[in-house]
């Protein structure tokens, strides 16, 4: 072959080869220019501006930093609808989170007889070690299992008065769950009657700080009613329960209905409890009440499955046969009734024997009236010494022959009755047994009424006229916090606690003064008390600064030696700083010169809202038990008594 053919030949490929590679190179910057465009345009139109947008060929990268990982993953989808999603390379950052979402810090104590158990997440800034040793201290040599994990995050302010609040309640509770989260107390516990439930519940509402919400759930078991009690009176018009038992919510609605339709005014305190005769009890017991109603007068008793029915004096025996007649066919066969219709009284019928148990507000029994025998005699006044005290029992009754033959168990039981009063008497005649009186406890009607019910059996009459006072309540007699610090006011208007000049010792005669206010401080319980100590602006501030501080811790000492129990209290002094009156004038100097009692109500710090919480914001919301506590005001007050 000749060489110019084969240069020929070979430059037609050479010019092929630059011509295809010319072609490709221009389809390539096509196709990179029109993916870059579509995608740039999409992240635009998207709001996604932050996005940068390169090509390689066919491959499509994206860069740029993300403010979130979600809005990253935005880009990546949107550059998917443009050009194929594997032709999309993703070299984007996310920012950094300025703020990180804290958790939710929150703890479960779980105590029981076989010891304490935590679980649960606190912020690490929580003084665990000290946090551990009062579980110890509150688990008195139980086991303890430590589950707890911590996290380094903020946490809000009221987090420490919630785990405060709680370890002291927990030191009060055998057996309970405890539930802390910030700003709130979750405890249920049991107690073992009614009546230390309702104690209980005083104790842990009255230690409540302002700045949490406290919810209580204390359970408490059925009362066993031994016998099954109920009485209910009609007497002058004006009808009454004396004792109402009941074994479900729905008897015990019955009961108060017919009781209602009787003329009854208020809502008793029908009591639900275990040891009814039958789950007919409810029908049985509102049947003998709308029969009384129907009879206008009298007394109706249930116990157990005995029914006492007594009719008021003068009433028609007619109306009275049908009545009973009707109700005896409607009773269920377990109930047995006895009705009674007593005779007219007779004015000229002879003095009936008595004997009077009486009660003093300080404690005092005096014992009078009559006694079948001497033994009799040694047994009730035994009974008495052994019921209160030998040196409050003062008997005068006296041995007489002609009394029944049931006279000693009614005089007995008379006696049981006496202890439920705080004052009063008990009255035991052949035909009664009569308690009338004053009492601080509020079952104290329904107790009398099933121990005489139960003692002197269906034929027994008896009568109650027992008040409840809510001042001779051990629990409800406790003043509020508020109470007390006006109290003391009251006391420092008209006597001020004094110092020997330049002394820090109170000077003697205030004896007095502080032995009332330590009265008033023990009845007080368990309060947050601020001792403030004052003076005037003579001498250096430095100086009145000390004085006062020492002047209030003297007074602080007083009340520990008069067994004020003070760990809730706190010594301030405030030196020549807060003047109530005029410092140039010898009066005003004097006013000046004082001490305070303030009410601590701590001001609650702010509580910021995380996401977390915002999201379960809806579901967390529980009402609180009955009681819960107060929320705070924003700026709460101080309660304040000055000299």
């Amino acid at each position: 072959m000749r060489l110019s053919s084969v240069f020929t030949i070979s430059g037609t490929f050479v010019a092929a080869g630059i011509v295809c590679w010319v072609a490709a190179g221009f389809a390539v910057t096509v196709i990179e220019d029109t993916s870059r465009s579509g995608v740039r345009d999409a992240l635009d139109e998207g709001g996604l501006t932050w996005a940068e947008v390169d090509t390689d060929g066919l491959q499509v990268f994206l860069g740029g930093t993300a403010p979130t990982e979600a809005t990253r993953f935005n880009a990546i989808q949107l550059a998917g609808t443009v050009v194929e999603s594997a032709r999309v390379i993703d070299q984007m950052l996310v920012e950094d989170s300025a703020i990180l979402t804290p958790p939710r810090f929150s703890v479960e104590i779980l105590r029981n007889d076989a010891g304490i158990s935590l679980i649960g997440l606190i912020p690490a800034a929580t003084d665990r070690e000290r946090l551990m040793q009062r579980i110890y201290d509150a688990a008195d040599g139980s086991d303890v299992a430590d589950l707890l994990e911590t996290a380094d995050y903020p946490v809000a302010g009221n987090w420490n008065p919630a785990v405060e609040y709680a370890l002291r309640a927990l030191a009060m509770l055998p057996r309970a769950k405890v539930s802390i989260e910030a700003g709130r107390v979750e405890i249920k516990t049991m107690t073992d009657t009614p009546g230390e439930k309702l104690t209980l519940e005083s104790d842990l509402m009255r230690r409540v700080p302002p700045e949490i919400t406290v919810s209580l759930d204390v359970a408490a078991p059925r009362p066993v009613i031994t016998p099954f009690t109920l009485r209910f009176l009609i007497v002058d018009g004006a009808a009454r329960f004396d004792a109402c038992s009941a074994d479900t919510e729905d008897a015990k609605r019955e009961i108060v209905a017919a009781a209602r339709d009787a003329g009854l005014g208020r809502v008793p305190d029908c009591v639900i409890g275990l040891g009814v005769p039958t789950p007919e009890w409810g029908d049985a017991a509102a049947q003998a009440i709308r029969a009384l109603g129907q009879l206008g007068g009298g007394s109706v008793t249930f116990a157990d499955a005995d029914i006492a029915l007594i009719a008021a004096p003068g009433t028609n025996e007619s109306r009275f046969d049908d009545i009973v007649g009707g109700l005896q066919n409607e009773l269920p066969d377990v109930f047995a009734l006895k009705a009674v219709l007593p005779p007219p009284e007779d004015d000229s019928a002879p003095v009936v024997p008595d004997f009077v148990a009486t009660l003093s507000p300080e404690g005092l029994v005096q014992l009078r009236g009559k006694l079948g025998n001497p033994q009799l005699l040694g047994t009730v006044d035994s009974f008495a010494k052994a019921r209160f005290t030998t040196d409050s029992v003062y008997t005068q009754a006296r041995v007489v022959d002609g009394l029944p033959p049931d006279w000693p168990v009614r005089v007995l039981t008379g006696l049981e009755a006496l202890p439920y009063l705080s004052n009063g008497a008990v009255t035991v005649t052949p035909d009664l047994v009569r308690v009338t009186g004053n009492t601080g406890r509020k079952d104290a009607s329904a107790q009398i009424a099933g121990l005489l019910a139960g003692n002197l059996g269906e034929a027994g009459r008896f009568d109650i006229d027992v008040t409840y006072k809510e001042e001779l309540d051990p629990i409800a007699s406790i003043p509020e916090p508020e109470e007390c610090i006006a109290m003391i006011q009251a006391i420092q208007s008209e006597r001020k606690i004094t110092f020997e000049p330049g002394s820090v010792q109170i000077e003697g005669a205030n004896a007095a003064i502080m032995d009332d206010i330590a009265e008033i401080l023990d009845k007080c319980g368990d309060i947050r008390i601020e001792i403030g100590g004052h003076t005037d602006s003579q001498g250096r501030e430095t100086m009145n600064q000390d004085l006062s501080q020492k002047r209030a811790n003297a007074v602080l000492d007083a009340l520990r030696a008069r067994r004020v129990l003070t760990s809730s209290y706190s010594a301030v002094g405030y030196g020549e700083a807060e003047p109530i009156a005029d410092n140039d004038t010898e009066e005003g100097r004097e006013l000046n010169r004082r001490i305070e009692f303030k009410l601590i109500r701590p001001e609650p710090v702010p509580e910021r809202e995380t996401g977390l919480e915002s999201l379960e914001q809806d579901g967390d919301e529980e009402a609180s038990v009955e009681d819960t506590a107060a929320e705070p005001a924003d700026d709460p007050a101080e309660e304040s008594a000055a000299e």
